[in-house]
């Protein structure tokens, strides 16, 4: 099984680019769009006149200005004038949401060269604007004021996790300390620090409590940066790297309001994961490593469960036991994640899909996994309400 035995087209990545990720003063949404869409095109060996059509996953939501941005890709060439160009909007997981709208336009045999783009500038606004545009991925916090913002309603997952399978303090500490590691490695994250388990655990005037019981260092960081990524439907000639399957996909929506989630279910990203390892005839054992949404480190434990690492309630296992570490059963966030890497919203997603790329086709440099030959994606937009899953592997 696969995409190619599926809907008997191949969806490859052929080339892709990645800027730096953190406060990038110095950049604008155009010239981050630009440079990474410049790149990817490039690595793909490929001329931009040959891009058939265009996707641009961003979020935005009131942080910047500009409220149409899908042209800004056509900056890259005067050669992509009248290319269709789409913004995709969907959360967390808009980078995401643009990958598939770029694959099933490719299935649809509307286009066989298709650049994504995922982008994001953050840090120039105040807090409270980016609190505010945040909140607007919530179905009973749109609107309103909160202290908090998106990691009070990830606490209250974790407050919920607490009374029904105990304490989770310190093994939030754990994933935050691993991903702290796995960034160091990254030339692209923004937290390139490895701040250790003691740190991680503790609250201190450096580590202080967000939201009960999230520790700063629990919680992802405001961030500017993007990622692009060229999809074909043949290898390319000239191409920088050996180009990297789509295997399955998978999408899933949740209900919005609060009421009809259980808070630990996470039944979208379920319905994602079994979706796209379906189709691509793949197990959990199967995979080499993952890239999860975690935004927020109970993020990442309940995806532990979610997934399938683990059943209900002992996520901690994964971490405690080192299976998620690199050299593990799974590997998960070699890139630092979310947490350590930084969460540009838009970009999120199309990042994940080139870092995996990267670990596929051996050329992720100090993060590459050896040996590494299928991997997963997974992004969410909101508490695991827009879900998508990819599966990639090697040629």
């Amino acid at each position: 099984m696969g995409v190619r035995e599926t809907f008997g087209t191949d969806v490859l990545l052929t080339g892709w680019g990645h800027s730096r990720f953190g406060k990038l003063s110095e950049e604008t949404l155009e010239s981050l769009v630009v440079s990474v869409a410049t790149e990817a095109i490039a690595n793909a060996g490929l001329e931009p006149g040959q891009v058939d059509e265009i996707y641009l996953g961003q979020f935005n939501s009131g942080m910047a200005p500009l409220g149409f941005a899908s042209s800004l890709v056509l900056q890259v060439s005067d050669s992509l004038a009248n290319t269709p160009a789409t913004r995709v909007e969907n959360a967390c997981a808009s980078g995401s949401a643009a990958f598939q709208q770029g694959v099933k336009a490719l299935l649809a045999g509307t286009a066989r060269t298709v650049l994504v783009v995922g982008a994001e500038k953050m840090t120039h606004a105040p807090a409270d604007v980016v609190g505010a545009a945040l909140l607007g991925a919530d179905y009973e916090l749109a609107g309103s004021e909160s202290s908090t913002g998106f990691a009070g309603i990830f606490a209250h997952v974790a407050q919920h996790y607490e009374k029904r399978y105990g304490p989770v303090g310190d093994t939030l500490g754990l994933i935050a300390a691993k991903n702290h590691r796995n960034g160091v490695l990254n030339p692209y994250a923004q937290l390139r620090k490895d701040l250790g388990v003691e740190f991680c655990q503790t609250v201190s005037d450096k580590n202080p409590v967000v939201a009960e019981p999230l520790r700063r260092t629990d919680c992802s960081p405001v961030s500017d940066g993007a990622a692009a990524v060229v999809l074909t439907t043949q290898p390319t000639s000239g191409a920088a790297t050996a180009p990297v399957r789509l295997a399955g996909f998978g999408h899933a929506n949740d209900f919005l309001p609060a009421a009809k989630r259980d808070p630990l279910e996470f039944a979208g990203s379920v319905a994602a994961w079994n979706r796209a390892l379906s189709m691509a005839g793949a197990g959990l054992d199967d995979l080499d490593l993952a890239e999860v949404h975690d935004c927020f480190t109970i993020a990442e434990l309940v995806l532990y469960e979610v997934m399938g690492l683990t059943p209900r309630g002992e996520g901690r296992r994964a971490i405690e036991e080192g299976w998620v570490e690199s050299g593990g059963r799974l590997p998960v966030n070699l890139s630092g994640g979310l947490k350590a890497k930084g969460h540009p919203v838009g970009a999120t997603g199309v990042s994940q899909h080139v870092l995996a790329a990267m670990q596929l086709s051996g050329t992720a440099g100090d993060m590459q996994l050896t040996g590494a030959r299928r991997a997963a994606v997974h992004n969410m937009g909101g508490l695991a309400v827009a879900n998508y899953v990819s599966v990639l592997e090697a040629l």
